[in-house]
């Protein structure tokens, strides 16, 4: 299974109880005192879920791995690039 397909059917499943609650299909004491927290309880998870991602992308920014042993080959390889260049003729 897929990760859309795992976020799909858990975000199916809570949106069938929580429909299922605010439908008055369920009743219970509890349901009765928390309507309202119940009814915007879809934005919260919106707002949760977008704290929860801008956290994740950040954390993976400040943890981002150099690779200085890469980087410094890659500057090698530019340099024997240009001067196979400059051999050739082209000038910059």
């Amino acid at each position: 299974m897929t990760k859309l397909l795992e976020w799909i059917s858990v975000i199916s499943a809570v949106f069938a109880v929580w429909y299922s609650i605010v439908g008055g299909y369920v009743k219970h004491p509890i349901i009765d005192n928390n309507i309202s927290i119940i009814l915007v309880s879809p934005i919260i998870f919106v707002i949760l879920f977008g704290l929860y991602a801008a956290t994740v992308v950040l954390y993976r920014v400040f943890t981002f791995n150099n690779c200085e042993e890469a980087a410094k080959e890659l500057q090698a390889e530019i340099a024997e690039a240009r001067k196979d260049l400059l051999d050739k003729g082209m000038k910059f």
